[in-house]
């Protein structure tokens, strides 16, 4: 099939439980398991630029673009806004995959037009085993620059909170000053991680929120003597598959004390004793605080990979 025949037309809420099977048919061909949320895939539809190519009235394409919010710290090309997305596409349909990077790439090219940016840099996370035919990625100029982990573990109700050290506190997020700590404590911590970008208050929470309502009471503080507070970790328990840790960071002054340790093996007796069965985090392999070493010094092992692909478009117009 010509790709400049294939028809893509925006998704909508309508759509949503025919895109959820989609997704969760490509989850059974790459992990072995369907693991997409439908709230999920509602909120994706309601949020961002989406494209979606079908069969006899059957979705077998689906793709979508958000322009990230955030100033970035690393040494981005000044005039480049950061536009992120995804894109998904049973074995076999090569011309509705060359359909939806052609889509994603001329709306980043917009989306860098309205920003006043000369430039956008794109970013696509695929699963290393993904159904998307990546030869027509790397024909297009795009090229894998990053690898993430989601890692998991067995929980079960056996497990209990771990004894706080000597020296070290720890709390359940509760009030508005905390909730702006945690944010802070978080953008310290990975402010010089790769391709982090600081992002207000209010854009940090209205990114969380992008994945259904926080519950406050899976994010803790830590904190440490001699340092204040100097930790924290979010976590969430809206997905169907697993409990989930969203972030967990660790001011400079304070790693090497067990504080990333101890709030890991919280989280996993709090979701135990919620009822949850496995917890899964993601982590970036390249990661030079140790992160990974921690979390398998923990119990996690790879559950699947994803790699980011990158593309530089110019700006439309």
């Amino acid at each position: 099939m010509d790709p400049t025949s294939v028809t893509l037309r925006p998704a909508t809420p309508a759509d949503a439980p025919a895109v959820h099977r989609l997704l969760n048919d490509i989850d059974t061909i790459e992990i072995g398991h369907p693991e997409t949320d439908l709230h999920m895939v509602e909120n994706d539809i309601a949020g961002n630029d989406t494209w979606l190519a079908e069969e006899d009235g059957k979705p077998v394409a689906f793709g979508m673009v958000w322009e990230e919010t955030g100033e970035p710290v690393d040494d981005l090309a000044p005039g480049t806004a950061r536009v992120g997305g995804d894109l998904y596409a049973l074995p076999g349909r090569t011309a509705e995959t060359a359909a939806l990077l052609a889509a994603v790439e001329g709306r980043a090219a917009g989306l860098a037009a309205d920003a006043g940016a000369e430039r956008a840099l794109v970013h696509l996370g695929l699963s290393t085993a993904t159904t998307v035919d990546t030869a027509q990625l790397e024909s297009r100029g795009w090229r894998p620059v990053r690898r993430y982990n989601v890692l998991t573990r067995e929980v079960d109700d056996a497990l209990t909170p771990p004894g706080l050290p000597a020296g070290t506190g720890l709390r359940v997020c509760r009030t508005e000053h905390e909730r702006r700590l945690v944010h802070a404590l978080l953008e310290e911590a990975f402010a010089e991680h790769y391709d982090h970008q600081t992002r207000t208050y209010e854009q940090w929470l209205e990114r969380r929120e992008l994945r259904g309502p926080v519950d406050w009471s899976l994010v803790w503080i830590a904190r440490v003597e001699g340092v204040g507070d100097a930790a924290a970790l979010f976590g969430s328990d809206n997905r169907d598959a697993m409990g989930w840790v969203g972030a967990l960071g660790v001011l400079r002054e304070a790693r090497g004390r067990g504080i990333g340790e101890l709030l890991l093996r919280r989280a996993f007796a709090e979701f135990a004793g919620r009822g949850r069965t496995t917890v899964g985090l993601a982590v970036d392999t390249g990661n030079t605080t140790g992160a990974l070493r921690l979390y398998e010094r923990c119990g996690m092992s790879v559950h699947y990979a994803a790699d980011t692909w990158e593309l530089t478009v110019d700006r439309k117009g």
